[in-house]
């Protein structure tokens, strides 16, 4: 500070120190056109790098929720397995002798609602 290269001021018991910028050299109107022409067209090549961070990234995502192949397989074999016992278990219906006939059911519902009837009137 008392060689001039650093400034100093005094805010109540802070005290602040930087750069004192009057020894810098001056920037020509032509300069500073170029400067902010570099900083636009940086700033334009940080968006386009970022929007194809941010598409990278979700296709990343995308790409772990999904299954493997080796996942696939075993999901697949799972789902035959599944497919064979439910088609086997249709068959052994099916092939089933005992099988309830339209008359028995008939009979058997009418007794049900005979009952509940019967059920009812006698809780009141």
């Amino acid at each position: 500070a008392q060689q001039g290269r650093v400034r100093e001021k005094a805010y109540g018991k802070q005290k602040i120190y930087f750069a004192d910028q009057e020894q810098l050299p001056a920037a020509s109107d032509a300069e500073l056109r170029g400067l902010d022409g570099e900083i636009t067209a940086l700033s334009s090549k940080v968006q386009a790098l970022q929007q194809s961070c941010r598409q990278m990234e979700a296709e990343l995502k995308d790409l772990n929720s999904s299954m493997t192949t080796p996942e696939i397989a075993r999901e697949i074999e799972e789902l035959r397995k599944d497919c064979a016992s439910s088609t086997e278990k249709l068959e052994r219906i099916k092939s089933a002798t005992n099988h309830v006939t339209p008359e028995e059911k008939e009979k058997v519902c009418s007794e049900q609602k005979l009952y509940c009837r019967e059920w009812r009137r006698r809780k009141r």
